[in-house]
């Protein structure tokens, strides 16, 4: 990616020499007088010195080296790797009260990382800035990047440890001989799982119906999600397992627990294995809760949409009024009046148009709204 050029305010802020500065540099000459004027402002502004060449901005070259008098090109006959450039290197963190990282200063950075940052930031890219910045503090010279990762990684192993331990002794033995019965004997697709891997011959283990995601919304998905909580539930876990653990953490726990087989599982130290199926199991049991809230909600709303239709059906068919009542009347007496000796199913129903369905609207019409309004009976 191509760097933004430096404009004139940063290269007066960063790359100006001062009056102590210009002293250092008096006693030297041509391109070892730029190259150690070079190396001084990049120090002084990162902390570090540049690792070659191509660190240092060609504009800010040309602005230190207007100030010591000496052509920009001179810079390209600096030696960076002999004698001369240590000695550079020396006078410079002498001069600033820097030193280099000491094995010391590597073990005390180690243990700050993993005591005040390594706890609640598991990233190690995220965990190198901070080294960075506390080697700044501290005027301690940036180790190597090689060293920079391994001393984070040390910070990240020991960080985690800590937590393990504190999370596995605020178990109970049983609790912890439930969770780590969850990955014991074989792996998730061997049916002879054991040890509280299965709940019988053909069901599937503990841990796999645990991650699986909830069905359509059904009573068999509800049923099924009750008895995913009531299976995490009976594991124990407190409820301020994770009170003083950061949430991220917990996740990252939860992630890998999640995507790692039993079998690479059972590989990790008692203390790692348990709070990482313990950090899943704590997330999932909130996550099947919300879900068996979710699915009664919807079961509700099912069922007040089931109602609603049934009862809008009800009162069409209630208001459904039968047309050509008088009609049908005549019809029914000529029919009964031309047969008297015949059934009804054999003379009335065929009679009227749509038969025996037609009738029993009629009927029901009159139960549901009275008598006709047309003619009332008077008194006389």
């Amino acid at each position: 990616m191509a760097r933004t050029p430096l404009d004139l305010d940063e290269l007066v802020e960063h790359w100006t020499l001062l009056k102590d500065e210009q002293v250092l540099v008096s006693g030297k000459r041509g391109a070892t007088r730029l190259g150690f004027a070079v190396l001084l402002k990049f120090y002084t502004q990162y902390g570090r010195f540049p690792r070659n060449r191509t660190e240092l901005p060609g504009e800010a070259v040309e602005f230190v080296a207007r100030q010591v008098q000496v052509p920009a090109s001179e810079l390209e006959s600096y030696d960076w790797t002999g004698r001369t450039v240590e000695y550079h290197r020396a006078q410079i963190r002498e001069h600033l009260g820097f030193r280099e990282c000491s094995v010391a200063d590597a073990e005390k950075l180690t243990t700050y990382l993993a005591e005040h940052v390594a706890h609640k930031e598991r990233r190690p890219e995220q965990v190198r800035v901070e080294l960075l910045a506390r080697c700044r503090e501290e005027s301690i010279e940036p180790p190597t990047p090689g060293r920079c990762d391994r001393i984070v990684g040390a910070a990240l192993r020991a960080a985690e440890e800590s937590l393990t331990a504190l999370i596995s002794s605020r178990l109970t033995v049983e609790s912890i001989e439930r969770i780590v019965a969850l990955v014991a004997g074989a792996d998730q697709d061997d049916a002879g799982s054991t040890g509280g891997g299965t709940e019988g011959e053909d069901a599937p283990p503990v841990l796999a119906k645990v991650k699986e995601a909830p069905g359509n919304v059904s009573l068999e998905t509800m049923l099924t999600e009750i008895d995913k909580l009531l299976a995490v539930r009976a594991i124990g876990l407190p409820r301020d397992l994770f009170i003083d653990v950061a949430p991220k953490v917990v996740t990252g726990w939860r992630a890998r627990a999640a995507v790692e087989s039993p079998s690479h599982l059972r590989t990790h130290p008692v203390a790692l294995r348990v709070t990482l199926l313990a950090a899943l199991l704590h997330e999932r049991e909130r996550e099947i809760t919300d879900t068996l809230v979710e699915l009664l909600i919807s079961t509700v709303h099912r069922i007040g949409a089931r109602a609603e239709k049934k009862v809008t059906e009800q009162l069409i068919n209630a208001f459904k009024k039968v047309s050509g009542k008088e009609n049908i009347l005549f019809k029914l007496a000529e029919a009964s009046l031309g047969t008297p000796e015949g059934t009804v199913r054999q003379v009335v129903f065929p009679a009227v148009s749509g038969g025996e369905a037609t009738l029993r609207e009629l009927v029901h019409e009159f139960k549901t709204r009275g008598r006709s309004t047309g003619a009332r009976c008077r008194p006389r």
